[in-house]
């Protein structure tokens, strides 16, 4: 279970000796901790001096569960957009593009595309290994800052899985956080809620809200999905260790796709009672982005954030397999990696092949390392994502 810092307990990673603790305490928002005995609730089953038998405690139940990454899956759409097919409509190069993002390629929706289709595609892959059936789905979390509904698409997602049982599905808009935030979503519904198996879905079509005339920002985006399904087990197997989420209000300055209202609006009159009234139609503008601020922003507060959850789940930096970064730019992972003291050989990269795709890329990245035969079974990762809010958090987990 996590308290308010994002600690789990009462399972420790393998990576070295188990201790269970010899009391769990309750914090305030309702989170067993290993950290010491609460003043609410005690081990021996008293509230407040009152004693409670075993029974009728629901301690127990809170913490007698874990949970862990079980499958993982992908899409990407057919048409690849190269950095030479870029320099056709802007003034740039292969060589300008791969210098300063290590980008090379990118997969783009095209008109006749949808992203609910490829978000289901990748959940349906993470189904099939996991060997889950769609019907056993309890609940499904569409990480995505672009739904093709005003009001999401998760729900177009549990049908065309064909979630017979309807279970809940609703939309996380984090940006390039979102599948973190979905990641620790889906741990507080198995461990506080008694759900079973939680399909979280990271994708975006950024494309879409790209100015293709902007070399600053259209060499970046790319479109995909990712999923990953976080499944229940007992607490000696559980794979979720730490993690750290923060944001901050005053960076949405530096990145940002506000909404605008249409200059002409043909289907309102201009004979309105009230001024300003009825509005105009509005729609977002493209994606505008101060990259330098960007980039000292993800140098400075991703590694510290990794730091936490690492310290958190009781681990070093030395402990970790892999280092899974959002996959914004190259410069940002390797600067990252540099501070955390993590070798090149340990960092997951596949930025090269699909540019930045906001909150499928860190699902997107781990189910081509496992399928490639990179991550196995056991492997701690260290995962972090960062963006627009500006958002960013991290979680040290274990692959199955």
């Amino acid at each position: 279970m996590a308290n308010a810092s994002g600690h789990f307990s009462p399972s420790i990673p393998s990576l070295r000796k188990r201790n269970n603790p010899p009391c769990i305490g309750i914090y305030r928002y309702g989170f067993p901790s290993a950290e010491g005995i609460s003043k609410r609730v005690f081990c021996s089953s008293t509230i407040q001096g009152a004693e409670v038998s075993p029974s009728q405690s629901r301690v127990p139940r809170l913490i007698s569960k874990g949970c862990k990454l079980v499958g993982c899956g992908s899409a990407v759409p057919n048409l690849k957009v190269s950095n030479d097919d870029l320099a056709k409509i802007v003034d740039t190069s292969d060589e300008w593009i791969s210098v300063r993002t290590g980008i090379h390629n990118r997969r783009v929706l095209t008109s006749n595309d949808s992203l609910t289709a490829l978000a289901s595609e990748a959940a349906q892959k993470a189904l099939q290994m996991a060997e889950v059936d769609p019907d056993d789905v309890d609940l499904v979390l569409l990480c995505t800052s672009t739904p093709e509904d005003l009001f999401g698409s998760a729900t177009q997602i549990q049908k065309a899985l064909g979630c017979k049982n309807n279970p809940l599905a609703y939309d996380i808009t984090a940006a390039c956080s979102g599948f973190l935030l979905g990641l620790v979503s889906a741990a507080c519904y198995i461990r506080g809620g008694g759900f079973s198996n939680v399909l979280v879905i990271g994708a975006d079509a950024l494309s879409r809200y790209v100015d293709w005339t902007d070399r600053g920002t259209c060499i970046l985006f790319g479109d995909a999905a990712g999923a990953v399904l976080v499944q229940a087990c007992n607490s000696e197997e559980d794979g979720l260790f730490g993690f750290d989420m923060h944001s901050d209000g005053d960076g949405l300055r530096n990145l940002n796709a506000p909404i605008v209202e249409n200059e002409v609006d043909c289907t309102l009159g201009s004979n309105g009672s009230v001024l300003g009234f009825p509005p105009r139609r509005s729609s977002y503008s493209c994606i505008q982005m101060k990259g330098n601020e960007v980039f000292r922003f993800a140098v400075r507060c991703v590694p510290q954030s990794v730091e936490s959850s690492l310290q958190k789940a009781g681990l070093t930096a030395s402990s970790i397999d892999w280092l899974l970064l959002h996959q914004a730019n190259q410069r940002i992972l390797d600067a990252v990696a540099t501070r955390l003291e993590v070798p090149p050989e340990r960092v997951i990269s596949n930025l090269a092949n699909y540019g930045n795709t906001s909150a499928a890329s860190i699902p997107l990245a781990l189910d081509e390392a496992v399928r490639g035969g990179k991550v196995k079974s056991g492997d701690t990762i260290a995962a972090a994502g960062f963006g627009a809010g500006l958002t960013w958090g991290s979680a040290i987990v274990r692959w199955r």
